[in-house]
């Protein structure tokens, strides 16, 4: 089922405006973990937990919540090595083990995981449900509780939070916040969180009800008693190998920036993915690590860095262009270091690629390493210990785009250790003791005070997107065919004027409809043909979806068919902006133009009404069978294309590059009639760009900036390879989603080729094929935003 999670986010308040002030951090190399015994059982039937988790580690058995008597009971909530969560009980000879099909792999957001245990319940099916970000989960029962089951959870035996108590083992990595156990009652997400009416987003909220025996509610609200009960029932519990400098600024309503583990280099991450081990960098010069959530190109940003563990001077830090700007060439990679200014640590240089420039002191174990970027100039500087370097004057000017702290140790052998701060710990994991100083606006925790006017990288430092619902601009809707003409499609949350859609059962083309030339009129992505009309396909656009007729490919009984929706601007206007008219439908808050024209020859230029730079042109021929043409605007400073309906790889340039007026278009015969669908980048809403494989299973991480709903992608450089589609609803859980080709007539089929997280998407590590990730091409893609990343939870 779908997580209508947010992601990782935070900033995002509940309706009423709650806030979460702390969390709790558990670091599994400490074997860290809270623990309480009770004095007298509780109702072993029914039970309620809710939890707050953001991820460290995955891929490992980890626990959140468990109790243990000795060998004859014993049981835990918790993720299993898939990253699925579940929950196993023992109780003698009886075995209970549940668990989700979600698969929870986001370590730079927030999951709200909530889990009722009710054995009264009739149908085996009911007794065990989980809620993530509020949505009721499709389980897999290995084992179902029998009714009335008694379970291990509120017996007198030991209860733990972050480790399994029966082999004291399990540890969970990562932090956990506003955790409540409802004993005797079972209840849902609901009662715990709820839908914000502006975001769309789950999000949290106060519990209000009553606790139970041996219920509790913990907040972390006292570094110094961090096992407090504020439920009103004193069910405190013992920490072990947590300090107060273990409790976090990191929440569900205000997400901070960490060390991103899914970057997929040799580095070893822990204490909450701020620690890091460089580890030996094969690779040399190339590889670089960074934080989970780059800065916005506006603003003045911080950070620092201590140094633990030093090994001949390798490590460097300081930030990269998180973009890939020069693909075809192939000069550049995404977080390549040729595209990285960073300072290094032996002798205090800056490098960039194979370059250095003299610029500050050398620093090591122990000294505290201060990076502040100011955006507004694209200025960099750095602090060493307090004091700024190369007497103030800016290591680097000019700089623009969206950049992100990152770091690399650069040589084939040895490694160093250090600890980040982004805002959230200036203790940096219990190596210093915090001193309490905030940013700009009074967030934070840092070591030395920020410069004047820089702030933390947190979800409440970002600027509101200028999309806070994504969902009233695009959506994904699924259906089941009835077999009727008039079927209303409904659900979209607006009036599209752009319906894509497929048949996911069986073998039929990919559809496309627009409001511009009129619904009935269609085109097949997956072939060349002519547009042709036909009043049983898609026949008109609604207030809230579209209304369908019987055909096969559209609406034939029992077949599962899924429609992804655009926003354009309702009915078309002449425009005149090119060298010929065309009629434009024209969203220019979302970056998204539909544009009728008629060729006249060569050398023409459209107008798209977007007034900003489009980077993805999408354009067919109406009136006779051609190919369909996409212009990718950022391959190179020129205009390359590709083929949709073809697994052909970049066909070349195409032109000039288009501008915040005009686009160029192919070269047709006058008189000919085109449709082009224009897309231009928001922030938070879309974006368009390249990875290059790895050929790893460990694949390339590509950071968005938001919860993606929809992402397409296809190898452009390098090979061959079909075009490949993902969204949220298909699946609604990782990963996402049976495989669709927009290329192919084919129905869905399994094989899933990503995870959509909260910040971007992750080429996963089933598939290391061409299609999705060889070693050194490139790839394009198109993504548009479920939630921006500020108002996103996990996913």
């Amino acid at each position: 089922m779908l997580i209508k999670a947010l992601a990782a986010a935070a900033g995002n308040f509940g309706v009423a405006g709650y806030d979460i002030a702390n969390s709790l951090r558990f670091n599994d190399d400490d074997s860290a973990y809270l623990s309480r015994t009770p004095s007298v059982a509780g109702n072993r039937k029914t039970w309620t937990w809710s939890g707050w988790v953001k991820r460290g580690n995955t891929g490992s058995i980890s626990v959140l919540f468990a109790a243990s008597n000795e060998s004859t009971t014993q049981g835990y909530i918790g993720f299993r090595s898939d990253d699925t969560v579940t929950y196993f009980d023992y109780v003698s000879t009886s075995n209970v083990n549940v668990a989700t099909n979600a698969v929870l792999r986001d370590s730079s957001g927030w999951y709200h995981i909530v889990v009722v245990f009710d054995t009264t319940q009739a149908t085996g099916s009911d007794r065990v449900k989980f809620y993530i970000n509020g949505v009721d989960q499709a389980t897999t029962y290995t084992l179902t509780p029998s009714l009335n089951y008694e379970g291990s959870i509120n017996t007198t035996g030991a209860h733990g939070i972050g480790r399994e108590e029966f082999g004291n083992t399990y540890y969970f990595d990562g932090y956990m916040a506003e955790i409540n156990f409802i004993d005797g009652q079972a209840l849902t997400a609901d009662d715990f969180g709820e839908i914000n009416e502006d975001t769309g987003e789950w999000s949290p909220k106060k519990y209000s009800g009553t606790y139970g025996t041996n219920g509790f509610y913990l907040e972390f609200k006292d570094g110094a008693a961090l096992g407090d009960d504020t439920s009103g029932n004193t069910n405190d519990w013992t920490p072990t190998n947590l300090a107060s400098t273990d409790q976090m600024l990191d929440t569900p309503t205000n997400n901070f920036s960490v060390l991103n583990p899914l970057q997929g280099y040799s580095f070893t991450y822990s204490e909450g993915n701020l620690k890091c081990v460089t580890n030996d960098n094969t690779t040399s010069v190339g590889s670089v690590g960074a934080c989970s959530m780059p800065m916005p190109d506006q603003g003045k940003w911080y950070s620092e860095y201590t140094v633990t563990a030093f090994n001949a001077g390798n490590l460097m830090i300081g930030i990269v262009d998180s973009e890939d700007t020069n693909a075809v060439t192939g000069s550049q990679r995404v977080y390549d270091l040729s595209s990285a200014y960073v300072m290094y640590a032996n002798d205090g240089a800056i490098y960039n690629g194979g370059s250095s420039t003299p610029y500050g002191s050398s620093y090591g174990v122990g000294d505290i390493l201060g990076v502040a970027y100011d955006a507004d100039s694209g200025s960099l500087y750095f602090y060493k210990n307090g004091t700024i370097q190369n007497s103030g004057t800016a290591a680097v000017t000019g700089l623009s785009g969206s950049n992100i702290f990152t770091f690399t140790d650069d040589r084939p052998s040895g490694s160093s250790t250090f600890v980040a701060n982004f805002g959230q710990d200036s203790s940096f994991a219990g190596n210093k003791t915090r001193q309490g100083n905030t940013d700009a606006s009074g967030k934070g925790d840092f070591y030395y005070t920020p410069p004047t006017g820089y702030l933390a990288l947190c979800t409440d430092n970002l600027a509101e997107p200028a999309i806070v619902d994504s969902e009233s601009q695009f959506n994904v809707v699924t259906y089941t065919g009835d077999g009727n003409t008039g079927r209303a499609i409904t659900g979209v949350g607006f009036q599209p004027d752009f319906v894509w859609y497929k048949d996911r059962t069986s073998a039929n083309n990919h559809h496309v409809f627009d409001s511009v030339r009129g619904a009935g009129n269609y085109l097949f992505t997956s072939a060349t043909n002519a547009e042709a009309t036909d009043t049983n396909r898609l026949t008109s656009f609604d207030a809230d979806g579209f209304t369908i007729g019987s055909a096969a490919g559209t609406n034939y009984n029992g077949n599962n068919y899924v429609a992804w929706c655009w926003k354009a601007g309702g009915t078309a206007v002449t425009n005149n902006d090119g060298t010929t008219s065309s009629l434009v439908s024209a969203n220019v808050d979302a970056g998204f133009s539909i544009v009728a024209w008629n060729s006249v020859g060569s050398g023409q230029t459209l107008g798209h009404g977007l007034s900003a730079v489009p980077q993805i042109v999408i354009t067919k021929k109406r009136n006779s069978a051609n190919n369909w043409v996409v212009q990718a605007n950022y391959l190179d400073a020129t205009s390359y294309y590709l083929y949709l309906q073809s697994t052909a790889a970049n066909v070349g340039a195409f032109g000039n590059a288009a501008t915040d007026t005009v686009f160029d278009t192919i070269t047709g015969t006058g008189g000919d009639s085109y449709i082009s669908y224009v897309f231009a980048p928001k922030e938070g809403f879309s974006k368009f760009g390249l990875y290059v494989g790895n050929g790893s299973t460990n694949g390339p991480f590509v950071y968005t900036g938001f919860r993606p709903a929809f992402v397409i992608y296809k190898r452009a450089i390098g090979g061959t390879g079909n075009w490949n589609l993902a969204d949220n609803k298909r699946e609604g859980y990782n990963w996402d989603n049976p495989a669709l080709y927009p290329n192919l007539t084919n129905a869905e089929s399994s094989g899933s080729s990503l995870d959509l997280l909260s910040n971007g998407f992750k080429i996963n590590n089933a598939v290391a094929g061409s299609n999705h990730n060889a070693s050194g091409s490139t790839y394009i893609y198109m993504a548009f935003a479920e939630a921006p990343f500020k108002e996103a939870l996990a996913r």
